[in-house]
């Protein structure tokens, strides 16, 4: 991987010219509590990307649970390259109706393999009995510090530095018997194979040495080495400022295998070490003051007030957790990012790169929350491991073009599982489109020319090169899935093309086209345009909700909503296009509601709110919101998955934690506020009835529009749009006399029914009120 610098963001957020101040995240934002967590779930997450840890207590214990992005058992998966491993071969034997083998190659060898897998650090912990009881525990999420008090007056102060790869932590009114002691995870010990990802099983299982540690008056270093040549250390080191006062730092340093030499982790001109003596030689107060100002500028980025204090609070948390979890120069978003399980277990589905659903939502808040420099972490990621998709696409599905798995490691190699959905054809169209999202949010030329064509081109080609004509005259797969639709069984696979396939090649097809074209490579525009002509229509039943597949209606309640893809996230089936369109919306959410959500996991619901905010449903994106935010976090904010209430919200009542379910919840309340995915930007397009009076700020648009809006009574009520580019945009500000009170290098064209069209120059803006109401 390309070096991992932390930097801060050099762009500050605009201001709201003429309108009133959208307020940071406020103090009723923060995590509150009165005594330290008792699981690691629950903990007090902080992070930068790259280093993280979990504060929380075990058996009596102040615990950091330490964390780095990059610490990966990167074996390949055992098993699973033999010669059986081709996507002909599995088309054989489907058509055989002979799937056992299929299963025991392929999809056990992830159940049974401890490895590949994310690992965790280590964990430092302090002996606190003498200091009482804990009167109170808080994360000031403007600050991105944990602050714990004790009765006896004793307080913790710690954070993970935003811009540098160090942790930070100060304890004031302590004695100076109180030093740390770093733990190391057990690598040794009972071995126990449980067969079960979720679970997950002992770390021991890897079969590691157990590192060393290495102990001086004030320092520890812990020196594991990993499968393969793989190391890391982790450094801590300590002082007394004073009788009364401690302050010490840590960090972790990871060192590639022989193997990995060219993809490097963070090396900057001093090491991780020598960067955390220097800021313990600075201190503390000065360290935190380069780490506010990362965050400062993060919180300018864009902001919200709605009038629901708990559907609020989780999206500043959500925010919180994305600029923890995210960087531009850092691996991106995996299961459990930079909180890897303190538990003494390999981590739920081994902490990977689920490509089918797990990455693409937790970049989906990104582009409209003004985050786009985080989210390129995603798409550098992608681009480093082009050359090793490029190598599975050949060896698998034996043709030219560019296919990624959908189950990865660190570096994208492919890890099996449930084939159907670990090696599906068609993820690295959904891949596709980050690539244009950032584009379109961005209307960086240079990005579309150099990176994000290309990246779909090749997805094209692939899908012109794997897809065959049938004897009607439709492109089709030659056997095709929908995750995870009868899970892993034979059953799971379709002689049809599914509507989740269909509409991802779809996609991408549309995409390469209006990419090249834009680019002025008009033939290029015109063979896309073609090759997708070829494909047939989406499955329909005789009430118009789409289907899994011809052969299969929307008949099971499931926690992946993968049949009603071209709605939602893709937007090939939009409100917009009319009422043929929102029949098929309607009924296909009015079927989604019937069959009920028995088998959804929390992110179901967050994809959920999604999905009816697109539909214009603001009720029904609201109630989706409030049973994510209530039923199915832990107390820390995490995403558990499972129904933690026994409400019957879903059958699923387990607690593995993963995050995507958090971040589609932070998009899913920015789709109520502002959305431009069909060509236009539409202002409140989904607030309930109940809530008067809204507002955000420097929320980002497609074309590269940033604006600030508020609204009265559920209506717009002043709005500011300002451009980053030279572009057009139309506007729908809704029914009122619209006023203009100022603009700048733009023209407008303000019409009588609700529309403004706006044409601006690079810095131009257009500030607008409702009724003619003055600022």
């Amino acid at each position: 991987m390309r070096k991992i610098i932390i930097a801060g963001i050099i762009s500050a957020g605009l201001s709201c010219i003429g309108m009133d101040s959208v307020a940071q995240p406020l103090p009723a934002h923060n995590l509150k509590f009165d005594s330290l967590a008792g699981r690691w779930d629950e903990g007090i997450p902080l992070g930068n990307g790259l280093l993280g840890a979990l504060i929380w207590q075990k058996e009596g214990r102040l615990r950091f649970s330490l964390d780095r992005a990059d610490l990966w058992d990167q074996r390949p998966m055992k098993g699973l390259h033999r010669p059986e491993f081709s996507y002909n071969w599995v088309f054989g034997q489907v058509v055989q109706q002979d799937y056992a083998p299929v299963q025991r190659y392929f999809d056990h060898p992830y159940d049974r393999e401890p490895a590949p897998t994310k690992i965790p650090g280590a964990a430092l912990e302090f002996d606190i009995q003498k200091l009482g009881k804990v009167n109170s525990v808080e994360l000031d999420i403007n600050s991105a510090e944990c602050n714990v008090q004790w009765q006896s007056g004793a307080r913790l102060q710690t954070l993970v530095h935003a811009r540098l790869p160090v942790g930070f932590f100060r304890m004031e009114g302590v004695s100076a018997e109180l030093i740390p002691e770093l733990l190391a995870p057990r690598y040794q010990g009972a071995v126990t194979n449980t067969g079960d990802p979720v679970g997950g099983d002992d770390l021991s299982r890897l079969g590691y040495k157990q590192g060393v540690i290495t102990r001086t008056a004030n320092s520890m270093l812990y020196e594991q080495e990993g499968w393969g040549g793989f190391r890391y250390r982790v450094y801590v080191k300590w002082k007394q400022r004073g009788k009364r006062k401690l302050e010490g730092v840590w960090t972790i340093e990871s060192f590639p295998s022989k193997e990995s030499s060219s993809k490097t982790s963070l090396q900057a001109r001093k090491s991780p070490q020598q960067i955390a003596d220097s800021l313990l030689n600075a201190g503390y107060s000065r360290a935190r003051q380069a780490h506010l100002g990362w965050w400062k500028t993060f919180w300018s980025k864009s902001s919200l007030r709605v009038p629901d204090p708990v559907i609020e609070k989780q999206w500043y948390l959500e925010q919180y957790k994305f600029g923890s979890a995210a960087r531009e120069n850092t691996p991106p978003i995996s299961l459990q990012a930079v909180w890897t399980a303190d538990n003494g277990r390999i981590p739920p589905w081994k902490g990977d790169y689920h490509h089918d659903l797990n990455t693409q939502l937790s970049y989906w808040p990104s582009y409209t929350a003004n985050h786009l420099e985080e989210a390129m972490g995603y798409l550098n990621h992608l681009d480093e491991n082009k050359p090793n998709y490029e190598r599975y696409t050949r060896l698998y599905f034996g043709v030219d073009g560019l296919a990624v798995p959908g189950v990865t490691t660190l570096y994208g190699t492919e890890m099996g599982g449930w084939i159907q959905y670990s090696l599906s054809p068609t993820v690295s169209a959904w891949l596709a489109q980050h690539y244009y999202l950032q584009w379109k949010y961005s209307m960086d030329t240079a990005f579309l020319r150099d990176r994000a064509y290309p990246w779909v081109r090749e997805v094209a080609r692939f899908i012109g090169n794997i897809t065959v004509l049938n004897e009607r005259g439709e492109r089709h797969l030659p056997i095709s899935s929908s995750p995870e639709i009868n899970d892993n069984s034979m059953a799971a696979w379709f002689r049809q093309t599914t509507n989740y396939d269909l509409a991802l090649m779809k996609y991408a097809l549309q995409t390469a086209s209006e990419m090249a074209k834009v680019l002025g490579l008009q033939a290029e525009a015109e063979k896309w345009a073609q090759l997708l002509t070829t494909f047939p229509d989406y499955a329909l039943t005789a009430d118009k909700a789409l289907m899994f597949a011809r052969t299969m209606p929307y008949n099971q309640s499931h926690r992946h909503f993968s049949h009603l893809m071209a709605i939602q996230p893709l937007g090939l089936i939009k409100w917009e296009d009319g009422e043929t369109s929102q029949a098929i919306i309607r009924e296909t959410i009015a079927e989604l509601d019937r069959v009920g959500p028995s088998q959804w996991c929390g992110y179901s619901y967050a994809w959920l709110a999604n999905l009816k905010a697109w539909a214009r449903d603001g009720e029904g994106a609201r109630k989706a919101l409030d049973v994510f935010a209530s039923a199915f976090c832990s107390v820390n904010s995490f995403h558990l998955n499972g129904d933690q209430t026994g409400k019957g919200y879903s059958s699923f009542t387990y607690r593995p934690f993963t995050l995507e379910g958090n971040f589609a919840y932070a998009s899913g309340l920015q789709e109520m506020l502002l959305q431009s995915h069909a060509g236009y930007i539409n202002l409140f397009p989904a607030i309930p009835a109940d809530w008067s009076n809204c507002s955000f700020k420097n929320f980002r648009t497609q074309g590269a529009f940033l604006v600030d809006a508020s609204s009265e009574d559920g209506k717009a009520k002043r709005v500011l749009i300002r451009s980053e580019k030279r572009g057009e945009i139309k506007v729908w500000l809704g029914e009122g006399s619209w006023k203009i009170i100022q603009q700048k290098s733009c023209e407008t064209d303000l019409s009588k029914n609700g529309w403004l069209t706006l044409k601006a120059d690079a810095g131009g803006l257009v500030e607008l009120s409702r009724n003619g109401t003055i600022p």
